[in-house]
């Protein structure tokens, strides 16, 4: 049932007021397709909604929003240690993380308490701590908005890079995500802690030997001490990517810059965007109702409450003018603008 003028509030983490012209909820396919057979969506433009947690509105919307509130997770044996788990697209990322983990299945751990729905996990290749996507995806099921048919996506299909994918490049606009599944372990997991922090942090523990559930604890700990609940602080969790500038670009700015950190990879180095931020003096800064995080500089905040889309995206220009002129970098945002 499609409603007329609805506010956009509840549905985006940064709780920036907008209203949608349209707005249809939907908790099936059968239902999807249908409302997609409706002149609304023939004639509007449209905007999918998942966990709201990767998106700031800087204006109403003149279309139809569809809020996707697909559920449901199945489970299917692969062999002795492998199991392909496959959740909806409403189904909530990190309460499937940890219905993974109260199963032992391994593989998602390192990607705790990450905001968002699993049907928005693919479109950026959402990662942390060491850990991305496509290192556990199997396929994910989209509907094709043009021909209205269900069609099946592999990782090559699906063209995975940093916080990329197919469905940020030429497939934007073009699919909708209906499910996703993953390929985890059942009995012998590779317990991913090469990341420095989890170290630290199982240390702090007392934990020698990490199991999968020591791992997600300790990511949940380190995420829980930086980053602001959206529940409490808008925000939609790191708003730039890290760049990635060639080594010799990287040596020069050394030499300047002697404590800059990177990580190598072939002729390119990934540079924390957080640091670079922290050093153009903007972590912890308010303008008005926006601010940045006081721990993570990479995380910008609806400070009063009171933000408006408008102001979020003004200041984080800022920020990206500050660090250009500065370091001679310029930062991506890793939120979709609406």
């Amino acid at each position: 049932m499609i409603k007329d003028n609805i506010s956009l509030q509840p549905f985006n983490t940064f709780g920036v007021e907008a209203n949608s012209k349209y707005f249809a909820e939907i908790n099936s396919v059968e239902e999807l397709i249908e409302t997609l057979k409706l002149p609304n969506a023939q004639t509007d433009k449209l905007l999918f909604l998942g966990g709201g947690s990767n998106i700031l509105l800087t204006k109403d919307f003149d279309g139809l929003a569809i809020k996707l509130s697909l559920k449901g997770i199945d489970e299917k044996i692969i062999d002795d240690n492998h199991v392909l788990v496959t959740a909806k697209a409403g189904e909530n990322w990190h309460q499937f993380v940890m219905y993974c983990l109260s199963k032992n299945y391994g593989g998602l751990e390192n990607l705790s308490l990450i905001p968002g729905n699993v049907g928005t996990s693919p479109m950026q290749n959402i990662g942390a701590y060491g850990t991305e996507i496509k290192d556990v995806f199997e396929t994910c099921q989209v509907l094709n908005l043009e021909t209205l048919e269900i069609e099946t996506f592999d990782l090559e299909k699906c063209r995975f890079g940093y916080r990329d994918s197919i469905f940020k490049q030429e497939g934007k606009g073009k699919y909708v995500i209906l499910e996703v599944s993953f390929r985890l372990t059942t009995k012998t997991h590779k317990v991913n802690v090469e990341y420095g922090a989890i170290k630290s942090e199982l240390e702090h523990l007392g934990v020698d030997n990490p199991t999968i559930q020591d791992v997600s604890k300790a990511v949940i700990n380190i995420r829980q001490s930086k980053l602001p609940d959206p529940k409490v602080t808008g925000n939609a969790g790191s708003f730039f990517k890290n760049p990635t500038i060639p080594l010799a670009q990287f040596e020069n700015l050394k030499e300047k810059f002697n404590n800059i950190p990177g990580y190598p990879n072939g002729n390119f180095v990934k540079v924390p965007a957080g640091w670079l931020i922290e050093q153009t003096g903007w972590k912890g800064r308010q303008t008005g109702n926006v601010a940045t995080n006081k721990l993570q500089a990479l995380v910008i905040i609806n400070a009063t409450g009171k933000a408006t889309g408008k102001e979020i995206f003004d200041f984080s220009t800022e920020i990206i003018n500050s660090v250009k002129e500065k370091f001679g970098i310029e930062l991506e945002r890793e939120v979709n603008i609406m």
